[in-house]
């Protein structure tokens, strides 16, 4: 009996308990058990959830010290995500336990919400969707609490939410007046007070009004109890001082940073004590003391992850101080790090390519500053200005390289057998040095490598590979790299990097220029690869390829000379240049170009004396020159018909008026005239254009080929290897083609006049305008006379848009007109013209359309 009455005794009391606790009564039991369940269950499951989600952001991104930090650690991503995706997991799980906790623990009683909790499951709400970058969402959810709950105790905390969210969505000056507002007539403090201030420094910096982010900055420093926060406002602070160029006040930031101490994040500590040392007065400050700091800095054990930036600012500070040596071996150090901050590694190697570059260490530089882009958003700005100083330097590095190799061929041409022997008898012994000391260290790896794998098994872990082999990945060997360096170069060759580099076309055209002679070692067998007589055998011995060396090594110095000159306006090195080519007694049509060169670089240097000499030299010996013309005249320089500019405009306006045999032959005069111009692969690629005009794609072929490989550093090379490689290979095509049904296709009717007089052409066609004038129901045609070979010449009719019309084109003449147009003709589609143009395959046409 008792046992009844106990159960029953519990079920009523369950039920009386279920009926209070009912979301539609406003009880205590109610208002108690919904607040506490809402509380200590999905609003506590959530909020873990968006702190989990935050240090997942936190550990993602990534500060970028050389521009003013954000005041929040929140990467920002244009990913658009599709409905009910999400970029963190985490905020899609705080946000479903808000919305649950809204759901099923909302009181909502006569308009008025009982349940103290839902407004912090709003704000938890707010807060996931502004994490996961849904900010209209979140806008919503945090206006929601401003509207529904006034007498909120977050009230403030989801004011300063709304603001971040609109400056989020760029709404920077709604969110200062919002702030302003609510620091003048709300009473905050503490951290909310941090929030606020902060959030309204954050805006004023979008708005670039620094002065008033600084005063914010600091009030957020002073509320907050957060010492990370703090270090990152006065972090802050100190690059906004150095933006306005407040060196004193920036220094008294980073001091505070520095006085933190472990209180803050090390790499706070850290850059507040770089950016001192770069606000250092490198003329009045205290270097002894400076030097000292950063030894200590750099010895301390704890900022060994931060070596990267550490070294980067000493090279700074000795670049700073004059010291290029130091500088340049601090910035190498800072890229040994092998750090993961891609814009430190672009300025460490843009730095050392401009120190090389203004040193005149061009080649080396132009290696740097490849390297720079390597580290650089393609397509960025600053990539495009890096690619153009890289493009102007792509020419000397070449030519450099050519000359050096070139040199040390000649050389060892030039090099007694006793001396070529102790030569490579020398090189010999440091390739077997060089091979020992890699072998060393491939065992060492291979015994380190054992030595991981015994452990890994040890501790459980499988690892691939033959039991007691050692593990070593194929990059890492030295022994395998070389091997597959020579085998590659076996069957391919040098190639450079590019796309589609198999092509045959992609070889390079001289060898000489490339391949250094101690290079071919690469290529030998383990016997030949250490025997002096192998590498003594390589040397040229046959007259004409020594002097097709000498003259490829003269070219370069010539190039050189210019490019020092024009280019870089160097020209003590392009002094240089042309005085070692004179010397090496280069080719005739070297001689006196150099010799101007030389005479204009003595005027520009002041060396009058120099500048006499070489102008009597070139009047007296080349008195019919142009160039002695310019020096004897230099008044009619600018009015000059016969400067090679004029020429080539005078010859230009020739090609086209169609006179394509003078433009050949007066091409091949000039060529010659102005042989070692820079203007001559212009009348290079106007002869192979005018020849393909005249005779053909074959021609025009062989010509544009020509200037892509003999001029191929130039403009008129480039233009000639884009047309090689995308131009030639849609011309090929030699078959006539058929017009398709239903597509529209012009028509031309073509009179033939095969070894005809030119006025007797022109005639004919001023018979055939006065024609076609006549012809009411085709108004637009017209004619021209088009050059097909040199005795043929085609007068074509432009404009017929029907193949049955331009067939019966004698049919449609007025009666009086067709006694004047008697001469045959035969009726062609536009496309097959061009192809009759290009091939010159006019009697295969005739022969296959007019039987």
């Amino acid at each position: 009996m008792n046992t009844y009455f106990k159960v029953l005794a519990t079920c009523a009391f369950s039920a009386l308990f279920a009926l209070s606790c009912s979301r539609k009564k406003d009880k205590f039991i109610s208002r108690n058990f919904h607040a506490v369940t809402a509380e200590y269950n999905p609003l506590f499951n959530g909020y873990n959830a968006l702190e989990d989600g935050k240090s997942t952001l936190n550990d993602a991104y990534f500060d970028n010290y050389w521009e003013v930090l954000p005041v929040e650690r929140m990467q920002i991503t244009e990913d658009i995500l599709l409905p009910g995706q999400s970029r963190n997991e985490n905020f899609n799980i705080a946000e479903e336990k808000a919305a649950k906790a809204i759901q099923k623990h909302g009181m909502d009683i006569d308009g008025k919400e009982r349940n103290p909790q839902i407004d912090e499951a709003y704000l938890l709400l707010g807060k996931a969707r502004y994490f996961d970058q849904r900010f209209i969402p979140a806008l919503e959810a945090f206006n929601y609490i401003l509207y529904k709950y006034a007498a909120s105790d977050k009230i403030n905390q989801a004011k300063i939410w709304r603001e971040k969210t609109n400056m989020r969505l760029d709404n920077n000056e709604l969110a200062i007046l919002n702030l302003k507002r609510l620091l003048r007539y709300a009473d905050i403090e503490g951290q909310d007070l941090a929030d606020a201030t902060s959030t309204l420094a954050q805006a004023y910096i979008n708005t670039k009004s620094i002065d008033t982010a600084i005063t914010q900055l600091d009030i957020a420093a002073r509320a907050t109890k957060n010492h990370d926060e703090r270090g990152r406002y006065r972090i802050i602070q100190g690059q906004l001082y150095n933006q306005l160029g407040k060196r004193d006040s920036a220094n008294f930031a980073f001091d505070k940073v520095i006085a933190l101490n472990r209180k803050t994040p090390r790499i706070y500590r850290i850059a507040a004590q770089l950016g001192k040392i770069n606000n250092f007065d490198h003329e009045n400050g205290n270097r002894l003391e400076t030097t000292e700091l950063l030894t200590k800095i750099e010895e301390n054990r704890e900022n060994r992850p931060y070596l990267d930036k550490i070294y980067h600012q000493i090279g700074l500070y000795h670049q700073k101080n004059g010291n290029e040596s130091l500088a340049i071996k601090y910035y190498n150090k800072s890229l040994r790090t092998q750090s993961n901050d891609t814009y430190l590694n672009s300025r460490n190697y843009e730095i050392l390519g401009d120190l090389f570059f203004d040193n005149s260490v061009y080649a080396k530089a132009g290696l740097y500053y490849d390297s720079t882009m390597t580290n650089m958003t393609s397509n960025s700005k600053p990539f495009r200005l890096m690619k153009r100083k890289r493009d102007n330097l792509k020419d000397v590095i070449l030519y450099e390289g050519i000359a050096k190799v070139d040199d040390s061929i000649i050389n060892l041409v030039n090099m007694p057998d006793g001396n070529r022997k102790v030569y490579f008898s020398e090189y010999v012994a440091e390739l077997k040095r060089k091979d020992e000391e890699a072998k060393a260290k491939a065992e060492a790896a291979s015994r380190n490598t054992g030595l991981a794998t015994v452990n890994n098994q040890l501790s459980g872990q499988v690892r691939t590979g033959t039991p007691g082999q050692a593990v070593l990945f194929y990059f890492y060997n030295p022994t395998t790299v070389a091997y597959g360096k020579n085998e590659f170069v076996k069957t391919w060759g040098d190639r450079t990097l590019e796309d589609d580099w198999r092509w045959s076309s992609r070889g390079v055209a001289s060898s000489a220029a490339i391949i250094d002679p101690i290079d071919v070692a690469d290529t030998a067998t383990d016997e030949q690869r250490f025997d002096p007589e192998f590498y003594i055998s390589q040397i040229p011995s046959d007259q004409k390829v020594i002097d097709s060396i000498s003259k490829e090594r003269n070219y370069a110095y010539y190039q050189l000379g210019l490019i020092y000159k024009e280019k870089f306006k160097e020209y003590e090195l392009s002094k240089d240049k042309f005085q070692n080519l004179l010397e090496r007694k280069p080719e005739e049509r070297l001689v006196l170009p150099s010799k101007y060169n030389l005479y204009k670089i003595y005027e520009l240097l002041g060396q009058d004396d120099e500048a006499e000499i070489a102008k009597s030299d070139i009047i007296s010996n080349y008195p019919d020159s142009r160039y002695a013309h310019i020096l004897e005249h230099p008044e009619l320089v600018s009015e000059d018909e016969n400067s090679p500019q004029n020429l080539y405009e005078a010859l230009y306006i020739q090609h086209e008026n169609q006179e394509y045999e003078a433009v050949i032959s007066k091409c091949d005069e000039y060529i010659n005239r102005f042989d070692g111009d820079a203007i001559v692969a212009k009348f290079e690629l106007l002869k192979a254009t005018a020849s393909g005009r005249l005779y053909g794609f074959e021609a025009y072929s062989e010509g544009v080929k020509r200037v892509a490989v003999t001029y191929a550093n130039t403009d008129e090379g480039k233009q000639a290897r884009h047309i090689v490689k995308n131009v030639l290979p849609k011309l090929a095509a030699t078959n006539f083609v058929e017009a398709e049904d239903g597509v529209s296709e012009n028509y031309k009717v073509v009179f033939q006049f095969k070894d005809a007089e030119k006025e007797t052409i022109l005639k004919f066609k001023k018979t055939l305008d006065e024609v076609l004038k006549n012809i009411r129901y085709y108004y637009v045609l017209k004619s021209s006379v088009d050059v097909y070979n040199p005795n043929t010449s085609l007068v074509v009719v432009h404009g017929l848009n029907s193949k049955q019309v331009a067939e019966t084109f004698d049919q449609i003449l007025l009666s009086k007109d067709k006694k004047k147009i008697k001469a045959p003709y035969f009726v062609v589609s536009s496309t097959n013209y061009q192809i009759i143009q290009i091939h010159k395959n006019l009697d295969a046409y005739l022969n296959l359309y007019n039987k």
